[in-house]
C-alpha cells in the first residue's frame, strides 16, 4: 500500500485593508461599595461602570471584573458575593464574615 501525498500551496495575498469590527456585546464592570443607611448602619451599593476609579480596587475572577470602592475595601475583606435565583426573586447575596449584626429586613448591617 502506497502512502498518499498531500500538497499545500502558499500564496501571497495582496494587501487588504483590515476593517475594525464592532463587538457584538459591550461588557461593563460592577462597582461594589457601602453607604451609611438603614436601621443598622451600613448597606451595600452596586453600580455599573466602564472604568476603574483612582482609588478603587479591581478584582478579576473567572472573567468577571468587579471594582471595590476604597471606603468599602476593609468592610468587604473576605466577603463572598454570589448571585442567587429562586422562584420569587433574583439578587446578589453577600456572605460577609465581618458582620456583627443585621437588621430584621436584611438590608443593612454593622461591623
Amino acid at each position: 500500500m502506497s502512502a498518499s501525498l498531500v500538497r499545500a500551496t502558499v500564496r501571497a495575498v495582496s494587501k487588504r485593508k483590515l476593517q475594525a469590527t464592532r463587538a457584538a456585546l459591550t461588557l461593563v464592570g460592577v462597582k461594589v461599595g457601602v453607604r451609611t443607611r438603614g436601621c443598622n448602619g451600613l448597606s451595600y451599593t452596586l453600580e455599573y461602570t466602564k472604568t476603574k476609579g483612582d482609588s478603587d480596587e479591581e478584582v478579576v475572577q473567572d472573567g468577571v471584573r468587579v471594582f471595590i470602592e476604597k471606603k468599602a475595601q476593609l468592610t468587604l475583606l473576605g466577603t463572598e458575593m454570589d448571585y442567587v435565583e429562586d422562584k420569587l426573586s433574583s439578587e446578589f447575596v453577600f456572605n460577609n464574615p465581618n458582620i456583627k449584626g443585621t437588621c430584621g429586613c436584611g438590608e443593612s448591617f454593622n461591623i
